[in-house]
């Protein structure tokens, strides 16, 4: 069983960033570690119960879509090895398993949003507007129902602490350029018809999924970040997917389901949670990289 942990402490490296799961390590001048912790946020609070494991799970989810996408699209991580870099035993320890060492890059401004079945904001702008993002749709879709074809809705990436806004492909023409904006956009579409037919033919539907980019010394597109994970992605059961029903979720859907039975008026500090809620989203974290890394069902 490996050691839950909810934060690092990584005294031989700058910290860079505390984010909601991750913590964000500076090596040197060219390189970053992150590392997923198992804290779990909902509704914009961590909470003060861990999920064990979940570090490791999602970690490994990003690793397998790295290897899987290298020869479409390269990546991040580093040849350097983990032991170079955190030679303390201790150190080492509360990275193994959890961590990516990453190549530094500059980050492209935009958040590169695919979806492929109609749910949450895309949901409530089309019944609004008969449209996602300005993208027609046509009338008479129903909820989680699947799209004609992917649509690409990217949005601005905002300030930590601040809420990502959805804009249009002109704008991220204006933020990154438009070769840099049509090289994002062909590159998305392109990972999630790979991911998509990869994952339905074990029984996953990827409704939706969010990949960030960044560019190399040579100006060259790089696949960074973590990729299509319960956490940046929404996953579904294919055998319980039927369109005008909001799905159960390959994530902590079972948290958010749970809090919401609470009298908790949803800020700092959250509740703790009960062991079975915990055991639970852990099982479908899981489940998600064994049915990945499994034989196609269908």
């Amino acid at each position: 069983m490996q050691k839950t942990v909810f934060e690092t402490n990584i005294k031989s490296l700058p910290l860079l960033h505390r984010g909601k799961v991750r913590d964000l390590y500076g090596v040197g001048d060219n390189h970053i570690l992150f590392i997923a912790t198992d804290r779990l946020s909902a509704f914009d609070v961590i909470l003060p119960s861990p999920i064990p494991g979940k570090g490791a799970l999602l970690t490994s989810i990003s690793d397998f879509w790295f290897e899987k996408t290298k020869d479409l699209i390269p990546n991040h991580l580093s040849d350097r090895k983990l032991e170079e870099v955190l030679p303390d035993p201790e150190e080492f320890a509360q990275a193994e398993g959890r961590c990516m060492l990453v190549r530094k890059l500059k980050p492209v401004p935009v958040e590169a949003i695919v979806r492929g079945y109609i749910i949450g904001s895309g949901w409530k702008d089309y019944q609004k507007t008969g449209a996602i993002c300005g993208i027609e749709l046509p009338p008479g879709l129903q909820i989680a129902e699947r799209l004609p074809e992917p649509v690409y809705t990217p949005s601005s990436k905002a300030a930590p602490g601040e809420h990502d806004e959805n804009i249009s492909f002109e704008e991220t023409v204006k933020l990154a350029g438009e070769d840099i904006a049509n090289q994002v956009r062909d590159m998305t579409m392109a990972l999630y018809q790979l991911a998509s037919e990869h994952a339905r033919a074990r029984g996953i539907l990827i409704a939706d999924t969010k990949f960030e980019f960044g560019l190399d010394e040579n100006n060259k597109l790089v696949l960074m970040d973590e990729a299509l994970t319960p956490d940046s992605s929404r996953f579904w059961p294919a055998d319980e997917w039927e369109p005008g029903v909001n799905p159960p979720s390959f994530d902590k859907q079972i948290v958010r389901d749970y809090l919401e039975t609470l009298d908790w008026n949803k800020k700092a500090p959250g509740p703790t949670l009960p062991d079975e809620v915990l055991e639970r989203t852990e099982a479908r974290y899981r489940e998600v990289i064994d049915r990945l890394k499994g034989p196609a069902t269908e």
